[in-house]
């Protein structure tokens, strides 16, 4: 969950209302009435104490900071404004606002225009104009901070979106959001002293903490993206840097807002976002200037849309999903406390719920569903014992595994928990197999070697556990009883799995008398006897894991269950290990 820190006397003031000696816990029963989290009352001094030691701290604002923990997905709570105007309409000191968007009084629309070469890099743009708007420090400060919370969560690091905002009066439009060699784009960056090229900028932010992070999402791309107003002068460079021409200052009264990405739909959001929430300081109050954005393929689009639309749900779905008994006009109420406006229509059970811009995480009726349990407050639902009355049972695969856990532990045999990921290597090339023979289910964007397939049989892992202990005495007698994972196209999700239980036997002679012991110790457990018909027999086969010759194939009930043998070395040597070993894997579960 993002954190918000605001500072407790700006919050205060906001909300009209002063400061008390109980107002830390009122406010603390406000958030969890609201559906979050006071998490720490602190001061930026204090954090840096704590983290960098009292002569770091020296010198730091001694401000009380209120750190809350606000929902991931409500990008509207992520800056005091928005905080504030949340908590305000749901204590009912203010209506839900109407945000607008307007064309500019000389009607002259800000344009912004792609070209093709964008499709390459950042093919998404959308743009908007806050107009006469007055900053202060605390509002700046603000402005700054949420563009870097929804940089943080929505905009996933600014791989997805990136946002630039910029002084409209040191700039003229129309402007050109393009795509060029980086050898091409020369600028003074936001806060640099001298102008530098792309290549340039790049190396040089190599050793920034801030921005060093987002390098990757361009730097080997052979075109960089940039935008430039008409007379050439360039904006920024997302995802990376303004220019410091249009920066944005105290003295700035008209934002253009503009922000590229890779998701038109979370560009859209964002955007939606940042003009709602300050709008708010402009002239004219929640209104947002209208800017056209045209696309390659000469189609043009109005932004910021600002958006609202209707959904209908029946109060009865509601009463039943909180287990409540409103009436729906109550729960009207209650939606209208949490900026959903909301009323009774046809035959008085049905609600109809506007959903504004701001709320782009309404997307189906259990997230109304949820708004209203919070604004009803959980602790006011009335606890009552289930109507379906139901008996706990374990699963009876689980059931049987836990049984022969416990006494393959009593046969002198460790357990081991191995990954259910591993590498192609480990399942295919050193057990002597082809990977196509596996019917391995392949991870479409491994993050590393280690984890580029779901595991077909537990030996590998095994193996590797006694690879990492080998300086433990000898023997080493392991065993693991876990899924398996094997491509199966008649499943619904292309694949299915399997338990299994295998051991190994790592000593100074091979032990294949010790893993078919434990073999006839398993069947035993399991009440299968020796025998053809309805017990179970083993029978020479080959393998490509193991020696010729010292591998057989384990029957029962008529069916392949699995083998056991001596490993071949030069799986042993893959493995890195260097003494001999006996195996056994078979699929427990012909035996339920």
């Amino acid at each position: 969950m993002p954190t918000v820190s605001v500072k407790r006397d700006l919050l205060f003031r906001a909300l009209g209302r002063s400061y008390s000696e109980c107002a830390d816990e009122e406010f603390d029963e406000l958030c969890f009435e609201f559906g979050l989290e006071l998490d720490e009352i602190t001061s930026e001094k204090e954090i840096i104490s704590k983290e960098q030691g009292d002569e770091k701290a020296e010198g730091a604002s001694d401000v009380i900071l209120y750190k809350i923990d606000v929902p991931a997905n409500r990008y509207d709570l992520l800056c005091l404004e928005g905080l504030v105007r949340g908590l305000q309409v749901f204590k009912e000191r203010i209506n839900t606002p109407r945000y607008k968007r307007i064309k500019p009084n000389n009607g002259q629309i800000q344009r912004l225009i792609l070209t093709e070469e964008t499709a390459q890099v950042r093919p998404y743009a959308v743009a908007a104009v806050l107009r006469n708007i007055k900053f202060s420090r605390a509002r700046y400060d603000s402005f700054i901070e949420l563009q870097e919370k929804l940089h943080q969560n929505i905009c996933r690091k600014r791989a997805l979106v990136a946002i630039g905002t910029h002084d409209l009066d040191t700039i003229s439009g129309p402007f050109t959001y393009t795509a060029r060699p980086p050898s091409d784009i020369k600028f003074r960056a936001l806060n640099q002293t001298e102008e530098h090229t792309a290549c340039e900028l790049m190396d040089l932010y190599k050793t920034d903490n801030h921005l060093k992070h987002f390098l990757h999402i361009i730097e080997n791309k052979p075109l960089y993206p940039v935008i430039y107003d008409s007379n050439g002068v360039v904006l920024s460079m997302p995802p990376i840097i303004n220019g410091n021409h249009s920066k944005i200052t105290l003295k700035t009264r008209n934002v253009f807002i503009e922000c590229t990405g890779t998701d038109l739909t979370k560009a859209k959001i964002v955007l939606d976002v940042i003009v709602t929430m300050f709008s708010e300081y402009c002239e004219k109050q929640f209104t947002v200037e209208a800017a056209e954005v045209i696309y390659p393929n000469g189609k043009s689009y109005m932004y910021p849309e600002l958006t609202y639309r209707k959904e209908m749900v029946k109060a009865d779905l509601i009463n039943k999903q909180i287990g409540i008994s409103e009436t729906p006009a109550s729960l009207a109420k209650l939606l209208t406390r949490m900026c959903l406006k909301s009323e009774v229509i046809g035959d008085g059970n049905q609600i109809e719920i506007e959903i504004p811009p701001t709320r782009a995480d309404i997307i189906h009726a259990c997230d109304i569903v949820e708004d209203a349990a919070i604004a009803y407050g959980y602790n006011n639902i009335q606890m009552t014992i289930p109507k379906t009355y139901t008996i706990a049972n374990q699963l009876p695969l689980n059931k049987l595994t836990e049984l022969l856990r416990h006494d393959l532990a009593a046969a002198g045999f460790t357990e081991a928990l191995t990954f259910a990921l591993c590498s192609q290597e480990d399942v295919a090339g050193k057990l002597g197999m082809d990977i196509s023979a596996t019917k391995a289910v392949h991870i479409a964007n491994p993050k590393t070697a280690e984890f580029q397939v779901a595991r077909t049989t537990l030996l590998p892992g095994l193996l590797k556990t006694i690879a990492a202990n080998r300086k433990m005495p000898l023997p080493l007698k392991l065993f693991e009883i876990s899924d398996i994972v094997v491509k199966d196209s008649s499943r619904d999700v292309g694949a299915r799995n399997h338990r299994h239980l295998c051991a190994v036997y790592y000593n100074k002679n091979p032990g294949f008398e010790v893993i078919h012991g434990l073999l006839d110790r398993i069947m035993q457990l399991l009440d299968v006897p020796f025998g053809e018909d309805k017990g179970y027999v083993i029978k020479a086969a080959e393998g490509s894991a193991f020696f010729p010759g010292r591998c057989a194939e384990i029957f029962a009930k008529g069916q392949s269950v699995g083998k056991l043998g001596v490993l071949h070395p030069d799986v042993i040597t893959k493995f890195e290990l260097t003494m001999p070993c006996s195996a056994l894997e078979i699929n427990v579960e012909p035996f339920l």
